[in-house]
């Protein structure tokens, strides 16, 4: 081939990488970090991006009643993180509507002003942990990863990701980032009967078969488990009249509630936090009459 063939050839091959460029996404771009104090990882046309949520939820730590163990744990745990001392990822598993994501967003507005950031990645996401995790090494805030709702199906590419991020990678995670997860599955994947079948007994030891071993040892990497549970009768009202507190009813009102409240959460087939939240919604919107 002559030299000026050769070279058209070469000419060719990079104007269309050229229009490859302009065509594949790129790395994701740092966002405007004063913008927000919660951002929400999205991916579009293939691009990812962190946008900001300029009106985050306005929920307060001492609005979550009946939780005050779970609390004083997660918030120890976010208070070491944020004085840059050791912390552990978090897991927080159990009964819906009982607090667990509004716990994390209690967090941001307890603790924005001091430096804390949350971003919020869906599962399906997951992958892109790693392209997320670029932009923020050192930056001087302190951010919680955040996915709520977690569970995985069996051979998710999203559940390897998750893995290899909180402590499978060969790479370290930066020292200002930290993974919180919410899920109503305590190990995070479906769990079937035939699997107690594979347990094995070894000099009078229980040893789980493979599949327990892979589903627990997901969960196993978060170093700190909090449990929701449900909440009784008298903890679900005492719920409901902080709501209508917080909400302007007035006192006698509020005290008239009590069985209309039970019928609500009846109607729903549950007493929990996000239920009885919406009751005091619903009786205070009619008095606003």
């Amino acid at each position: 081939m002559e030299m000026t063939e050769l070279s058209a050839l070469i000419g060719r091959a990079e104007r269309v990488l050229e229009r490859l460029e302009r065509v594949l996404p790129g790395p994701a771009e740092a966002p405007d970090w004063s913008a927000a104090h919660a951002f929400l990882w999205r991916r579009k046309h293939g691009r990812g991006s962190l946008q900001p949520v300029t009106v985050p939820h306005g929920i307060r730590l001492k609005d979550l009643q009946d939780i005050d163990d779970q609390k004083a744990r997660i918030d120890r745990n976010t208070r070491q993180f944020l004085a840059g001392r050791r912390a552990n990822n978090v897991l927080l598993t159990g009964a819906r509507g009982t607090g667990k994501s509004s716990l994390i967003k209690a967090l941001l507005n307890e603790y924005g002003d001091r430096g804390l950031r949350v971003i919020e990645v869906d599962k399906s996401d997951l992958v892109d942990l790693p392209e997320i995790m670029d932009m923020l090494v050192g930056r001087p805030e302190r951010f919680i990863l955040f996915c709520d709702d977690l569970s995985f199906e069996e051979g998710e590419g999203a559940y390897k990701a998750l893995k290899s991020v909180l402590d499978g990678s060969v790479s370290a995670v930066a020292d200002n980032v930290l993974l919180y997860a919410t899920s109503n599955r305590r190990h995070l994947m479906p769990e079937y009967h035939d699997e107690n079948l594979q347990v094995r007994h070894v000099d009078g030891e229980i040893h789980p078969g493979e599949a327990v071993e892979e589903k627990v040892s997901l969960s196993e990497r978060f170093g700190l488990w909090i449990s929701f549970y449900p909440f009784g009768q008298e903890a679900y009202l005492e719920i409901v009249d902080h709501w209508l507190r917080a909400f302007g009813v007035p006192k006698r009102k509020a005290a008239s509630a009590r069985q209309e409240a039970l019928q609500w959460a009846m109607m729903r087939g549950s007493r929990s936090g996000r239920v009885a939240w919406q009751f005091a919604r619903d009786f205070a919107g009619q008095l606003e009459d």
